[in-house]
């Protein structure tokens, strides 16, 4: 049963748990909390200045935040006033944060005062950008900016006009593609709230009652759909961390009545070796969510016996606003599989020579039909074009699909490697190594990690008469790349096998390297 009741404009959410629920904590974070009333008129007011600093429906703005509750508020109320939202990971580098502000051509900027430095020093190459506003921003850090808290908490002199629109663009959402380029996807508030009333309340069951821990990135698709868009539309509460801790999770499920905790596959692994020998007693936690990579069979039983809560494991990608499949609370599991198609969307798995579907249990692509799809790349129509074709967006990820419709996840035909949930492309990796002194040429593969599912792996072709320190390059990647995306080790090898129109053959890296 999908829950149409939340399906609604963002407005017209906040509005109603403001009415109903006034007192109760929305979400909160290690420095404050707000209610659902204070979260309607401080979105309110947000909304309001953001148009008097000339924002207009359609235009773009980033959010440069950690996960707190400025973010959520933030984001909430650009969509208030028909905005578009583009969050941008805290951790990002100069070089990230710079492509994305220039692609979105966000015309504000709301972000802290110890990134406004760096923000300051990118103004000349962004020549859409207007407008910074600054979060807690008591020491000024030398930059020219409106106070967030000022703006949040006093009334514009006429109430904004909330846009009552579920179909126009409301955030634009950054994923890493094939190519190393940074794609944004243009989602709506249909496509991200029929997730919540397809796949959280009616499957998770999700509902005002949840308290619910979040470690999961705000910027990501998973983190906001269920930690923000979910709990809002369902009345729940959510305290989000500003990163993902094992020992702070773990004291939290154990001290304060949190029902549902949603990680990546990553986590779990963390939580089940931090929790140690003993069993975890979470005495309100009633289930947990994965996804953002493959859940093991035997990490999913082993954290469902030691902590005693069953741990709920589904497939999604930011292309289709999120979730594709998920195992249910009710009825049967096959521990390995990404559970069933939601309700509501059409699921295909096809031979990607002949688009044939493919029998029962034989491995295919996994292509997705339904409301909850994207309506494309932000500026980019020829990849758009690509991706969604009579309708179907091809995820370019493998996999197979038993008699009683269970899908399993068993590779990709993209080339990203996914770390602990996270994307990284290698031609983005590839472009930072290609640039260091003494790289002739070099390929970037993942490897199999433990604990990580992935991590990449950087192949390089010194240049004659040059010798590539090992540490230096990773140095190097340092300054330019986010933490994750960093190369854990260095091979050097004699050349890099490609095929006659150029495309790196990574799978006989592999084999030379035996990884």
């Amino acid at each position: 049963m999908i829950r149409t009741e939340f399906i609604a404009p963002i407005a017209e959410l906040l509005h109603r748990h403001a009415e109903s629920r006034p007192d109760k904590i929305a979400f909160r974070d290690h420095r404050r909390s707000i209610t659902y009333r204070d979260l309607f008129y401080t979105t309110g007011n947000l909304a309001s200045h953001l148009v008097a600093l000339g924002l207009t429906p359609g235009d773009r703005v980033s959010l440069w935040l950690p996960n707190t509750t400025e973010w959520v508020e933030s984001c909430l109320a650009i969509a208030r006033v028909g905005g578009i939202g583009a969050p941008i990971s805290a951790d990002a580098t100069a070089g990230e944060v710079r492509y994305r502000l220039a692609d979105s051509a966000s015309r504000i900027v709301i972000t802290t005062g110890e990134r406004s430095a760096t923000l300051a020093s990118l103004r000349t190459d962004l020549p859409a950008l207007q407008e910074v506003i600054v979060v807690d921003d008591s020491q000024r850090h030398g930059t020219q900016g409106h106070r967030y808290e000022e703006l949040a908490s006093r009334s514009a002199a006429s109430a904004p006009s909330d846009v009552s629109s579920l179909d126009a663009p409301a955030w634009i959402l950054y994923t890493s593609g094939t190519t190393g380029q940074a794609k944004g996807v243009l989602l709506t508030p249909r496509s991200m709230l029929w997730v919540v009333a397809a796949c959280w309340a009616p499957i998770v069951g999700l509902s005002e009652s949840d308290s619910v821990l979040s470690p999961l990135p705000l910027f990501h698709s998973y983190g906001f759909n269920l930690a923000v868009l979910g709990v809002l539309a369902v009345g729940a509460s959510a305290f989000l961390m500003e990163r993902y801790s094992t020992r702070e999770c773990l004291a939290l499920l154990r001290n304060e009545p949190f029902t549902l905790f949603p990680g990546v596959p990553t986590m779990f692994h963390y939580l089940l070796e931090g929790a140690g020998g003993e069993p975890m007693r979470c005495a309100a936690l009633r289930c947990c969510v994965s996804a953002g990579a493959i859940m093991s069979a035997s990490l999913n039983r082993a954290f469902e016996e030691r902590f005693s809560v069953p741990l709920f494991d589904g497939y999604g990608i930011t292309e289709t606003s999120t979730m594709v499949t998920m195992n249910w609370a009710t009825g049967a599991r096959i521990m390995g599989s990404c559970g069933l198609p939601l309700p509501g969307l059409a699921v295909r798995i096809v031979d990607p020579v002949t688009d044939r579907d493919v029998e029962p249990s034989e491995e295919g692509e996994l292509i997705v039909r339904g409301p909850n799809l994207m309506q494309g790349y932000h500026d980019k129509p020829a990849e758009t074009a690509a991706a969604l074709k009579a309708g179907w967006y091809r995820t370019g990820d493998l996999a197979t699909c038993d008699r009683h419709g269970y899908i399993t996840i068993t590779g990709r035909l993209k080339e990203l490697i996914i770390r602990g949930g996270q994307n990284i492309a290698p031609a983005e990796v590839e472009e930072v190594v290609s640039a260091y002194e003494g790289v002739l040429d070099c390929a970037v593969i993942g490897v199999a990690h433990g604990h990580l599912g992935e991590v990449p792996v950087v192949c390089v072709v010194e240049k004659p008469g040059h010798s590539v320190d090992a540490a230096g390059l990773l140095a190097h990647c340092r300054i330019h790349l986010s933490a994750y995306k960093i190369p854990v080790s260095v091979h050097l090898v004699q050349e890099i096998p490609r095929t006659g129109s150029g495309k790196i053959m990574r799978f006989k890296l592999r084999e030379q390297l035996a990884v």
